[in-house]
């Protein structure tokens, strides 16, 4: 709605006032938790070369991209809570290396069909990464995510990485094209992991016509967990505020 959009547009503002009063502001936490209040984008002309941490709820992956196309090129921690994970509508540079980035947290609730097309080549920016945390919803055409892909998509590409978090619960078609995995299977593709424990729960519904894979590193600090059936593993979830079936 148009007074969504002026709200947004007033927290737009407000971020890019905070960055130039504090012309040396090394850590920003900005963005409200509340899934009601209006979201905002990035201004396109804001910059900072002194930021090193920032913690922030974006509108579309658009923003996140705007934060790394080098305005902020000092950024070394970068917690990014994103709305919608979808493609620009303009051309945005995701090519450029990040060597500064040494953590980089990406959340998102809804699904997205764009975990190759944006997420992957922008990790593969990252070169000097530490820790990653991925928490994702991904559509996928013919293969669930698991820990084939992400050693191959991930893990493979970050040398300096020690520490990798995620929770990540993958949407699969069933139909001629997908293949369909067994838990065991999963499990045994995060053989040679670092973490200590990975979890998968892999569902088939015939009706829906839909497979879900869910694959997590124990214990996750998540504070919701969606679609949990029967198959889910039992475990401590200290941090676990809601639950849907």
């Amino acid at each position: 709605s148009e007074d969504t959009f002026t709200e947004g547009a007033k927290r737009a503002d407000v971020f890019a006032c905070i960055l130039i009063l504090f012309s040396k502001l090394e850590c920003l936490h900005y963005g409200s938790s509340d899934w009601d209040q209006p979201l905002f984008q990035i201004p396109a002309t804001i910059s900072s070369s002194t930021l090193l941490e920032l913690h922030v709820i974006l509108e579309t992956f658009t923003d996140c991209l705007y934060l790394l196309d080098g305005r902020f090129n000092s950024l070394q921690k970068l917690f990014v809570d994103v709305c919608r994970i979808v493609s620009p509508r303009i051309i945005i540079d995701n090519q450029k290396q990040i060597p500064n980035l040494k953590h980089f947290l990406l959340y998102s609730e809804r699904d997205t069909d764009k975990y190759n097309e944006l997420i992957v080549p922008l990790v593969y920016r990252m070169t000097n990464l530490e820790e990653l945390n991925l928490h994702l919803v991904v559509y996928c055409e013919k293969r669930s995510i698991d820990g084939y892909d992400l050693k191959r998509n991930i893990i493979s590409h970050l040398l300096q990485l020690n520490k990798f978090v995620f929770n990540i619960r993958s949407r699969l078609p069933l139909n001629d094209q997908a293949y369909v995995s067994s838990n065991e299977d999963c499990q045994r593709s995060f053989n040679g992991f670092k973490n200590n424990k990975i979890i998968s729960c892999i569902d088939y519904f015939p009706d829906r016509k839909e497979g879900q894979c869910h694959i997590y590193s124990y214990p996750y600090p998540a504070k919701y967990y969606e679609y949990i059936t029967n198959n889910f593993p039992d475990g401590l979830f200290k941090y676990v505020r809601e639950v849907s079936l």
